[in-house]
């Protein structure tokens, strides 16, 4: 007679799953007023009053780290894959002038590992509260047969918050305006399926050095937020339109905010691009457009503003840690980004 079945013996061990979330509840503690339950409940409970805002709109998105996060496990830097997670978020909803208030998170993995989950839950509270946002919970979900063991896909979304009459969408962009570049830390967490496939033609990359240290270190920092550094900025009637540089570059982001009427002209030689990028061009044999189009290239977000703002706005930024420079002001033309000039490597 055939033994008989279980959900364990599919795959699937509840146990290891309520002690894993059992031991996520001190990790999601927040002091956060508005955060009205913790873990346990169906669903979580934050209050929308927003007696500061006048009309408060609520800012949504869903990320999850690309294939950056296979690299991230197999080089044990679960804490660094979450603070990209969370970081990528918090810059999608603060170039629209947006606080982040909440993040949830999903976990999928093939075989739910305590240690592993408990790791991954814990950096990524940490990475909310760095942030002054809070992880108020999420769902793990455990798929032998679907997902390999020992590999995990994360995802989270964030609610962030904005005044309706300071919502930044790059409507103010007038004709003259400057193009500001705000300086990246590296890849963030774009263009690792093309990372992933030079090293794998070119292994040895992986033992060399940059000017950033070894190159595993260079592609593997955290995606940097700037939330921080330019919240401060928010206030400014100078301050017309932010975009954040993903996958794209600049061309396939900074076009998103542009007034139909009105073109970003961009000049490449201003750009400051860090020596791990050259690396990947000369090793991969990657021509510039691919590149251009791949990777951030060393700017992390653009910010549209006034001529006259220009070096209030640059003051602000370097106080906040961030190294900016003008790479392109706003012409009349259809809504397009343009480019001129030769990038110097």
């Amino acid at each position: 007679m055939k033994e008989p079945l279980s959900y364990k013996k599919a795959g699937v061990d509840l146990d290891a799953a309520y002690a894993a979330k059992k031991g996520m509840a001190k990790t999601l503690e927040t002091s956060d007023p508005r955060v009205l339950n913790r873990i346990g409940p169906f669903a979580s409970l934050y209050d929308a009053s927003f007696p500061e805002y006048e009309h408060p709109v609520l800012v949504l998105k869903m990320e999850e780290p690309g294939s950056k996060q296979k690299l991230a496990l197999e080089q044990g830097r679960i804490k660094s894959i979450c603070y990209d997670l969370v970081n990528h978020l918090v810059n999608d909803i603060i170039v629209m002038g947006a606080r982040p208030l909440s993040v949830q998170d999903v976990i999928i993995c093939g075989k739910l590992e305590k240690e592993v989950v408990q790791g991954l839950v814990a950096s990524l509270a940490d990475a909310c509260r760095e942030q002054d946002c809070a992880l108020t919970g999420g769902e793990t979900s455990e798929q032998p047969g679907v997902v390999d063991e020992g590999t995990y896909v994360l995802a989270a979304s964030v609610v962030g918050v904005v005044d309706k009459a300071k919502i930044i969408d790059g409507s103010k962009i007038e004709e003259g305006d400057v193009v500001l570049a705000v300086a990246s830390n590296g890849l963030h967490t774009n263009g690792y399926s093309l990372v992933r496939a030079l090293m794998a033609e070119r292994p040895e990359i992986a033992g060399m050095q940059v000017a950033e240290g070894s190159f595993m270190d260079a592609i593997m920092r955290p995606h940097k937020c700037y939330y921080k550094s330019v919240r401060g900025l928010f206030e400014m009637p100078e301050l017309h339109g932010m975009a954040h540089i993903t996958g794209g570059g600049i061309q396939g982001n900074l076009n998103r905010i542009l007034p139909p009427k009105l073109d970003a002209v961009i000049d490449r030689s201003k750009l400051e691009v860090p020596p791990v990028f050259k690396l990947i061009r000369e090793m991969g044999g990657v021509d510039d457009a691919d590149m251009l189009r791949t990777f951030n290239m060393g700017v992390g977000l653009t910010i549209v503003t006034t001529e006259r703002a220009v070096a209030s706005v640059r003051r602000h930024l370097s106080e906040g840690g961030c190294e900016s420079c003008v790479i392109g002001h706003i012409t009349s033309g259809t809504g397009q980004v343009r480019c001129q000039g030769e990038l110097r490597w």
